[in-house]
């Protein structure tokens, strides 16, 4: 099920929350509503990978568990902000670390990978389990090409 609700007057934020379900079709679908047509197949592969880590990696495929993003758009900065129910007492190798290429264990550090070559910002909070995606879009940018 996903809950969204609609965009209070004068409030920048939307909230969007699921269950853990590898079926995100609607989910990204949502999420990149506002987004340029020509940037949506970027930005829905890093979207994918980042949702799919949340469910996968944070909340363990657990369908009782939830998933929450934030997302807004400020000055041609498109925010994500997504929270998982992960275990505090799981600890994970694949932590975003700096590094910016792949971890050679190819389970490991590709999610952050592709994130980085997609995303300006990306910062991962382990604490909260919680990661803040960003791109600048502007008429001058272009996608890349896949």
């Amino acid at each position: 099920m996903i809950v969204t609700p609609v965009r209070p007057l004068g409030r920048k934020w939307r909230n969007l929350s699921f269950t853990s379900t590898l079926y995100l079709v609607p989910v990204l679908d949502l999420l990149l509503d506002e987004v340029p047509s020509e940037w949506q197949a970027e930005l829905r592969l890093g979207l994918q990978e980042a949702l799919v880590n949340a469910v996968k990696h944070g909340n363990s495929l657990d369908p009782c568990k939830q998933i929450t993003v934030k997302f807004s758009i400020v000055s041609q900065m498109y925010w994500w902000v997504i929270t998982d129910q992960g275990d505090d007492l799981k600890s994970s190798s694949c932590s975003g670390k700096d590094d910016p290429t792949p971890c050679q264990d190819l389970e490991c550090g590709r999610g952050f990978y592709i994130l980085r070559k997609i995303f300006e910002q990306v910062q991962w909070d382990g604490v909260a389990h919680r990661l803040t995606l960003c791109k600048r879009i502007d008429r001058l940018s272009k996608p890349m090409i896949f």
